[in-house]
């Protein structure tokens, strides 16, 4: 099942070229009281409602994929987790160009088993997320701003300290993550989090539909020319290893979405720019730079 929200937050079920709005489910789910409990109640709901989505797109108002505006299909995650140099040559070509890292997080495993058992992973500000139709707004003009193309990975009910063996039964589905970036000096959650810098899209893809997140052909494009072009079995931490990694030290959240690394080919991006990011078995999203 492909979940979107779309236009003035929809809900919509995708299927090839069509989205049928499927908002009227949403009345199913039960009104909130004080104090909210972190999470996403729709992506915590989502098994229950597949069988109530699957009847609403009987009756649904259809539309053209291509017509409508994405918004990112986590609406209230209550945080972003990242993964930090997880592709083998994306470290290589971080110790090739300082300004990537500019010495702050110096690339190398240094008698680690991986950069993630080096580093842990780092949290992005959930206000940063956006979906495809929203666009990245420049943050920091005048200076380097990457794309960063990687499988996300969304979490489906509160956990702690999952074992990578189980880490698939608390997965809600996968989508396409742009993590952006600005490179300098300061601390890379800082650089990573400003307004529109996470993009999550085109929709949910949930898991039982992609088997094995780890064999995933993806890329991404600037103005028609490839920049990034890789696949996720080149991954250095899994991800079930990293819902692991991050469950040992946070509790996570229904809609709470894991950004599981970049390969190589991070580049910067103008304001005018067209990026438009592909995965197999997901997708496609077109983000325009502004």
């Amino acid at each position: 099942m492909r979940i979107c929200r779309f236009n003035e937050g929809r809900l919509g079920l995708v299927e090839q070229d069509k989205v049928y709005d499927v908002s009227a489910v949403l009345a199913s789910l039960p009104a909130l009281k004080w104090p909210v409990a972190p999470g996403d109640l729709l992506i915590e709901r989502l098994p229950s409602l597949r069988e109530a989505i699957s009847t609403a797109k009987k009756n649904a108002k259809v539309y053209e994929l291509a017509d409508v505006s994405l918004l990112s299909p986590v609406a209230t995650p209550s945080k972003i987790i990242a993964a930090p140099l997880n592709y083998k040559l994306h470290v290589d070509e971080s110790a090739a160009d300082a300004q990537i890292h500019n010495n702050v997080h110096n690339p190398g495993y240094e008698g680690f088993a991986s950069p993630v058992a080096k580093f842990g992973v780092f949290l992005k500000n959930a206000t940063s997320l956006v979906g495809a139709s929203q666009g990245v707004v420049i943050n920091f003009p005048g200076r380097r701003n990457d794309h960063e193309v990687e499988l996300a990975v969304v979490i489906g009910k509160q956990c702690k300290n999952v074992k990578a063996e189980d880490a698939k039964s608390v997965i809600a589905g996968y989508c396409i993550g742009l993590d952006m970036t600005v490179r300098g000096t300061e601390d890379r959650s800082y650089r990573k989090s400003a307004d529109t810098y996470s993009v999550l899209g085109p929709y949910l893809v949930t898991e039982d539909e992609i088997p094995n997140p780890g064999e995933l052909a993806f890329s991404i494009h600037v103005n028609g020319a490839v920049r990034q072009n890789a696949n996720t079995r080149d991954l250095i931490t899994g991800v079930e290893e990293l819902i692991a990694v991050a469950s040992h030290v946070y509790t996570l959240y229904p809609g709470d979405v894991i950004m599981t690394g970049t390969p190589e080919g991070v580049a910067s991006i103008q304001s005018g720019d067209l990026m438009t990011a592909r995965m197999e078995q997901i997708g496609e999203m077109a983000v325009h730079i502004r």
